[in-house]
């Protein structure tokens, strides 16, 4: 499973980084960013309870 987070639709409100953040990080201008370049196995779950966890729905599978 691959994801992004697009910049665009992001407001750096935290819930995916507070749900995985194995995943997810804040970049430095306060935005959400994907910090591995293919999401573990173990992970996925989690991924995606994130992706449906955005308020503005910036999370996307690729």
């Amino acid at each position: 499973m691959k994801v992004k987070v697009n910049k665009d639709k992001c407001i750096g409100c935290g819930q995916c980084v507070s749900i995985c953040d194995e995943v997810f990080n804040f970049g430095d201008d306060g935005l959400a960013e994907v910090i591995v370049q293919e999401v573990a196995e173990n992970l996925e779950k989690e991924t995606q309870i994130a992706l449906e966890s955005c308020p503005t729905d910036a999370i996307e599978k690729i």
